[in-house]
């Protein structure tokens, strides 16, 4: 008979328990009988069920009986804890150092970072930790070492906290390998996957153990119950503007807010947003509020600062970004504040979490909606709220550039047989459908950089011996590879230069102007030659990227900018949410729901125009100052829209509509130009079914491909995570000039000879995923096949006026932008309600 879970837990846990109020609860013990059972879990719970206590509870339990008492010495690492934070990874450690020191554990807990010393880190080794708290990119350097197999041979357990936000990236990709590898290493390991936020359980169970056997899953251990969060849509007396994102009528109200609670977080979706914010409250605070700023762009001796004095209770409120979305326990946060819309059903259930960081208690939130579209993402998000609903991505495809990565990480710890580490990479989750040719790929590309750069030595990383087995070509390899191991590079900047014509080359433009400034590369990414664009107050002609330098002219002053700037730090509407919009709109009974400025607005429009339902696409058209628009509202998300807009173009340039540029945000997008579209669908009923077909997305999307430097921006980063260019050497790091050479130069050379190559494949699969969005895009074209509503108009609607203000919002860069923008709209809704 199974012993009971409550008796697993020896009298001395108990007695701790006790001293802090605190009865054991169940799924903490539940964890203990699994692990006691040898079983993998996934814990889904909501914030403040002590989920990291149930994390570890075993591997204390099994510490406290297996060490000897008071020796601090330790035979092997038993636990190893991932985070995706180093900052979490901190606080976890002092939240854990409690229990040890007060029921005088034998345990030692050591962190492990890219700020921890060398000399500490080698001493882990050579001495590990009971309990050794690291990031998924710390376990690859661990697993490169020589001595890696001997480190890990005796591990019992890997807590994975935050598991969902893990396994999204290709971090979460790496992350999984290092996994499959440790299976290998120590088969009686298991885990534990840490999570309050879970939309398909199965694909984080699946993640959790090897996938040798199909269908093989972890445990699963949901908390039910907890408190209900007393969440609420910020009421402005105020009418909202159509567009924008600063809330700048809600601060007043933000602040007293503050005021009135003990400490306050307020989210907001971008850095910008975060400066913004911070300075308006701090115009407002004459009461000398202690309110801080905490956002990735800050120095790091500047975020453990206000992360220190948050601990110690000395702030109001701070200010921040996604960087303190996940799970820091500060129990003095009693109010969350959400400017802006939320984006996602699980990110604003992650961030209200950090409100009343107990179960028991409601955690406390606002959403404020900085304009009227906004009003009814917040809606949308506060019945998510309520259902419990979540929105997390889809279960990932491994990255064939990361398993490159891997390939010659094992390489540096031990000379590997193919078929094994086959095997080895199938158990893990992201890579169970890998096929063995993708595999040989990535091991040729390690061990020759692929057919078309074989001749070139610097490229070969790994040998196969006379015994069969593969290992590093040499020491310099390997100190290559630590120096480099990671998914993430960091967003660089690329200066813009003035050209000038060329007398000698008619047609050509040489780089010899000054520089006028730097934008980031993943705008000149989106660029073909001779588009134009808004920079620095001018409106320049993009030429081309001449080494890492966007080349441009100065356009004639008539000329419209054809590509908005495009702005990639914000987070996409999230289908889920874009779904529910939808189903908000098309649903007039909904709109008593709203308040009243937002349905009076509704009104309007199916006065004027009409209201899309749920699977239909609205496509008004109407003249304006001279030129034609056509605005669309798809609702799904600014990445989905943008490269719509770049196809759209393109296909009405071909049809003799000759489209000036065109904007987009999150729920819809505009094209202009000198043609009327309307009379183009008079003429031909079928027109708009088939400019919107879904064929865009074959021969135009690849002839965009070809031209544009998003590619070659793509495969930059590729080739950096792969492998194939180095951004770290020994005492130096490459300039963004350099790699960017570099990889163009290996782009164009396997763009002509090898097509195929492992790492052109891995690009072409990051574009289609990252930043357009072409899965959605295809979704979306299918939805409205047979289903577009046109609507020909003599002036803009109240619906249309939103999106054509993201026009206005391009051309303004002033102090006075908010009320040059608000005249914008008041002269295009007089113009709409007319």
């Amino acid at each position: 008979m199974a012993k009971p879970a409550r008796s697993l837990l020896p009298r001395h846990f108990h007695d701790w328990f006790k001293s802090r109020g605190w009865e054991p609860r169940e799924h903490q013990l539940e964890l203990l009988e699994k692990a006691r059972s040898g079983h993998s879990v996934l814990l889904v719970a909501p914030t403040g069920a002590g989920k990291t206590l149930a994390g570890f509870l075993p591997s204390l339990v099994e510490l406290s009986e297996t060490r000897p008492a008071k020796t601090r010495k330790s035979p092997s690492l038993h636990t190893l804890y991932i985070s995706p934070l180093k900052a979490l990874a901190t606080d976890i450690a002092r939240n854990l150092e409690a229990p040890v020191r007060e029921m005088d554990l034998p345990i030692r807990i050591e962190t492990r970072t890219g700020d921890t010393p060398s000399h500490k880190r080698a001493r882990q080794i050579e001495k590990p930790p009971d309990i050794l708290l690291t990031t998924p990119e710390q376990l690859a350097l661990l697993l490169a070492h020589r001595d890696g197999r001997e480190l890990f041979g005796g591990l019992r357990r890997v807590v994975l906290d935050e598991l969902h936000s893990l396994v999204t990236s290709k971090r979460g990709d790496l992350l999984s390998l290092g996994l499959a590898r440790l299976f290998a290493i120590a088969p009686q390991m298991t885990t534990v996957g840490l999570s309050a936020t879970v939309r398909e359980p199965d694909d984080l169970r699946r993640y959790l153990v090897p996938q040798g056997e199909k269908g093989r899953l972890a445990d699963l251990v949901i908390v039910k119950g907890g408190a209900h969060p007393d969440i609420r849509m910020l009421d402005i007396d105020d009418h909202l503007p159509l567009a924008g994102h600063t809330a700048a009528l809600s601060m007043p109200t933000i602040y007293d807010l503050i005021g009135e609670h003990r400490t306050t977080l307020v989210f907001v979706n971008t850095r910008l947003q975060a400066e913004y914010t911070f300075q308006e409250l701090w115009k407002l605070n004459e009461d000398g509020l202690a309110i801080a700023l905490h956002h990735g762009s800050l120095d790091v001796s500047q975020r453990r600062r206000v992360e220190e004095a948050m601990i110690a209770g000395k702030l109001k409120a701070v200010v921040c970004t996604a960087t303190l979305d996940l799970g820091i326990d500060w129990g003095d946060v009693d109010l969350v504040v959400n400017v802006g819309a939320p984006k996602g059903a699980s990110r604003i259930m992650q961030r209200i979490g950090r409100s009343n960081h107990r179960m028991d208690e409601p955690s406390k939130a606002y959403l404020v909606p900085a304009n009227r579209f906004e009003i009814l993402e917040c809606r949308a998000a506060l019945d998510a709220v309520h259902e419990a609903a979540q929105d997390t991505p889809d279960a990932r495809i491994g990255a064939l550039d990361v398993l490159c990565q891997h390939i010659l990480g094992v390489a540096c710890a031990e000379p590997f047989r193919l078929e094994e580490i086959y095997d080895e990479v199938l158990s893990a989750a992201p890579y169970a459908g890998l096929t063995w040719e993708d595999f040989e790929a990535c091991v040729a590309f390690v061990a020759t950089g692929g057919y078309a750069l074989r001749a070139y030595e610097r490229f070969a990383k790994i040998v196969k011996g006379k015994d069969g087995l593969w290992r590093v070509r040499n020491a310099r390899v390997a100190q290559q590879y630590r120096l480099n191991v990671g998914t993430i590079v960091e967003a660089t900047m690329i200066k813009v230069r003035l050209g000038k014509a060329s007398r000698a080359r008619p047609g050509t433009v040489l780089p010899r102007g000054r520089i006028l400034g730097e934008i980031e590369e993943y705008f000149a990414e989106t660029l073909t030659p001779r588009d134009t664009f808004l920079f620095a107050g001018e409106i320049l002609r993009f030429e081309g990227i001449v080494e890492d330098e966007v080349l441009v002219t100065r356009a004639s002053a008539g000329t419209d900018p054809k590509i908005p700037a495009y702005d990639g730090g914000k987070f996409p509407l999230s289908t889920f949410l874009a779904a529910r919009v939808r189903a908000i709109l098309a649903d007039p009974f909904e709109w008593d729901r709203l308040p009243d400025q937002m349905t009076e607005w509704l009104l309007q429009q199916r006065r004027r125009s009409a209201v899309p339902g749920e699977r239909d696409l609205l496509v008004e058209t109407f003249p304006r100052g001279g030129r034609y628009y056509m605005t669309c509202f798809p609702f799904e998300g600014r990445p989905a829209h943008q490269t719509l807009g770049m196809l759209l173009t393109r296909r009405m340039d071909r049809a003799g509509l000759k489209p000036f540029g065109y904007v987009a945000n999150d729920y819809g997008l505009a094209v202009w130009g000198a043609v009327d579209v309307a009379a183009r669908v008079a003429r031909e009923p079928g027109f708009l079914d088939d400019l919107f077909a879904e064929d865009m997305l074959g021969d135009d999307l690849e002839d965009w491909l070809a031209e544009a430097a998003l590619m070659k921006r793509t495969f930059r980063q590729c080739a950096v995570i792969a492998g194939l260019i180095e951004r770290k050497f020994p005492g130096q790091q490459k300039t963004g000039r350099q790699v960017t050479i570099s990889t163009d130069l290996v782009y164009d050379v396997l763009r002509r000879h090898e097509p195929d190559h492992v790492l052109l494949r891995a690009a072409r699969a990051d574009a289609a995923t990252g930043l357009l969005d072409v899965r959605r895009l295809g979704v979306l074209l299918r939805r409205i096949r047979g289903r577009i509503i046109h609507k020909p108009l003599d002036r803009v609607s109240p619906l249309g006026v939103s999106v054509m203000l993201e026009i206005g919002r391009e051309r303004v860069y002033s102090d006075d932008a908010d009320e040059i923008l608000a005249e914008a709209e008041a002269t295009l809704l007089d113009e709409a309600m007319a």
